[in-house]
């Protein structure tokens, strides 16, 4: 998928279809900032190789990321993350995911489907898609009235820490989130190995 994810303030200013520096200019003004101090995620590929120097052109700043753009997304509509958009093309089951979080923090998550060759076409049409330059947004993707998105780390990232390992159990790092009502929990969990002498480390 095409994927452009911004915050509430945000997403009625900009479009998967604008130029770069229309989008980024329309996202600073809605935040009140200069382009120079926006920052963009970007996953680090050769296929984003235009939109890095697009960007940077602007004069905003770019952080590339190897993976993780699900994390990435929800962190452009949270406040104070230091993110203010993801650009790029990624996979179509993240994107689903982004929305459900999107859905949650009142963000917003525009996609397209790539298609480019003809069994891209087939597996769409399979699943009913005829219309493939179809934009869809958070409420698309993850329809419904209440949604619920959960989260476990795996690896370290800006909002949940890596799985954990000592000597009696597992530490994890997990977020949950809803939009009715609107409510983000941060979940610290120990799971503990069934000993009869368990030690916790905090």
């Amino acid at each position: 998928m095409e994927k452009l994810v911004v915050g509430p303030s945000s997403k009625d200013h900009v479009s998967l279809d604008a130029p770069v520096s229309q989008n980024l200019k329309a996202i600073a003004s809605s935040l009140g900032r200069t382009v120079e101090d926006l920052v963009v995620i970007v996953l680090d590929r050769p296929r984003h190789e235009t939109l890095i120097n697009d960007i940077r052109a602007t004069g905003a700043r770019i952080r590339l990321i190897g993976d993780g753009d699900l994390s990435a997304g929800i962190a452009a509509a949270v406040v104070g993350s230091g993110v203010h958009a993801v650009m790029g093309t990624g996979g179509a089951p993240e994107g689903v995911l982004t929305a459900a979080a999107m859905r949650c923090l009142n963000g917003e998550i525009f996609a397209r489907l790539v298609v480019t060759k003809p069994e891209h076409e087939a597996r769409c049409r399979a699943m009913g898609i005829t219309d493939f330059k179809r934009i869809y947004r958070a409420k698309d993707l993850a329809p419904g009235n209440r949604v619920i998105f959960a989260a476990t780390g795996v690896t370290d990232g800006t909002l949940m820490k890596a799985v954990r390992f000592f000597g009696d159990g597992v530490r994890t790092s997990s977020l949950i989130m809803q939009n009715d009502p609107p409510r983000i929990r941060f979940i610290d969990s120990i799971h503990v190995a069934p000993l009869k002498d368990v030690k916790v480390h905090f």
